[in-house]
């Protein structure tokens, strides 16, 4: 490991240290043109304030060579050792580019100068001002070469010299892999091993760690939800189950007590009613669990317009839903399932209904869009998430003593959810409430046809 980081050290650090002395060779040189636009800039504002009179005094150190130089070319004031000098160049800046830095050797007396030429105004008329010194000799960055060579050496020793330490240090996080394994138990997989920046083999297997713990994780999570079902399940059921039960079993008893007393025709009516009120949640209740555990059955290609006009037609009065349904707007889906959630939503309506139904599908870009409006009362904008719980029923006004089981709408929402939609409640057009079902169009679906209408 030692000769290995010696090779790495020297095949990298002398190519560098090369490169940086010939960066730094060229930043030396490059200041000049720096420190020359400063005292520009900084004789150009004095003059603006008419605050130069006589010899010009340099502010930056090392630029002595500063004239101010009117459009005719003639000097209008210099330092100390421009004095007496023409104009250091030749060059004027335009007003769009009022800052050039100009290498003039024209001047015998002085040689070669670095000058920066700064405009003082963008008026055709403005004096130039030209800030430079001499041009520094070779010799002067020979310096930053030693020192870089030195550097160089310096750093190749120090680099031999840790890699004992560095290799020794190099297994360190697996320890720290170790103790964070061993401190992470079952009920709680949160914890994530500590992954090092690199990409090393102990990285990897940092991170394989975290991935195996976050599938972990989410494995633990999906079970959590399902034991969540589960007792909710069993806390809806013994909850919606209890009322019809102890109805039915209030009136049986009370035959048995007084069985001459008991109207047997009206005893049956009402014994029936509650067994299908019992048997009419129990299928929900299944229903709802089958949904929400992901026990789905086939899907295939469904055409949401048919399925509406075969719902609409099993219902009492056809004829007072009224239809908007654009053909082949298909949707991937379970056709039994839909067809539930359009039924549910039509139950919906028609129980809170004054006097009209209407039923609209669509296409809406990517998306088959299912539209059931009524124009009832509507719902308040703080009950429209609260609908779609399990059992929930607003008050008297809205369900006028017709309510359903209280999980039609839950039913809706976890069938559409299963197939990748979502549902919405809004405001109608006709005044009531809105239902807006979305589902993800099926590939061979073709927007853009005509609407066909039915009324009644």
């Amino acid at each position: 490991m030692t000769a290995l980081v010696s090779i790495l050290a020297i095949l990298l650090l002398v190519p560098s240290g090369v490169l940086a002395g010939v960066v730094a060779h060229q930043s030396v040189t490059n200041t000049v043109w720096l420190e020359a636009r400063q005292e520009a800039t900084l004789v150009a504002a004095a003059d603006r304030l008419h605050h130069v009179t006589g010899t010009i005094k340099s502010e930056v150190p090392g630029i002595d060579l500063v004239q101010i130089v009117s459009p005719d070319h003639h000097v209008l004031a210099s330092s100390a050792a421009a004095r007496g000098l023409p104009p250091l160049s030749k060059a004027w800046p335009e007003p769009q580019d009022p800052q050039e830095d100009v290498q003039s050797c024209t001047q015998g007396k002085i040689g070669c100068v670095r000058l920066s030429a700064l405009r003082e105004t963008g008026a055709a008329n403005s004096p130039v001002v030209y800030a430079g010194r001499r041009a520094p000799a070779e010799s002067a960055t020979g310096l930053i070469n030693v020192i870089f060579v030195i550097q160089g050496v310096a750093l190749i020793m120090l680099a031999v010299a840790t890699t004992w330490k560095v290799t020794g240090r190099t297994l360190r996080p697996v320890e720290g892999i170790r103790a964070e394994l061993a401190a992470i138990n079952v009920n709680d997989l949160r914890t994530r091993v500590p992954e090092p920046a690199c990409d090393d083999e102990i990285a990897r297997l940092a991170r394989t760690i975290n991935s195996t713990l976050e599938r972990l994780e989410h494995a633990k999570g999906r079970m959590e939800r399902a034991l969540n079902q589960q007792r909710q399940f069993a806390a809806d059921a013994s909850h919606e189950l209890r009322t019809p039960v102890a109805g039915l079993r209030a009136q049986l008893e009370e035959a048995q007590l007084h069985p001459a007393e008991t109207d047997l025709e009206e005893l049956l009516a009402h014994s029936l009613r509650d067994v299908d009120r019992l048997q009419s949640i129990i299928t929900d209740l299944l229903l709802l669990e089958r949904v929400g555990t992901g026990t789905a059955t086939t899907s295939g290609k469904v055409d949401l317009a048919a399925v509406v006009r075969a719902e609409v037609s099993r219902r009492p009065d056809p004829g007072a839903v009224r239809l908007r349904l654009v053909p082949d707007v298909n949707t991937e889906a379970n056709q039994n399932q839909i067809g539930r959630v359009v039924n549910n939503l039509l139950d919906n309506a028609e129980r809170h209904a004054r006097h009209s139904v209407s039923v609209e599908v669509r296409h809406n870009g990517r998306e088959a869009e299912l539209v059931v409006d009524d124009d009832g009362d509507g719902i308040a904008v703080a009950d429209r998430e609260r609908i779609f719980e399990r059992f929930t029923r607003l008050d008297a006004a809205r369900s006028r003593g017709r309510g359903g089981t209280g999980l039609g709408l839950a039913i809706a929402r976890d069938i559409v959810h299963a197939h990748g939609g979502t549902i919405e409640v809004g405001t109608s057009p006709i005044g009531g409430a809105r239902f807006v079902v979305r589902l993800p169009l099926a590939e061979s679906s073709v927007p853009g046809r005509h609407a066909t209408h039915s009324s009644a």
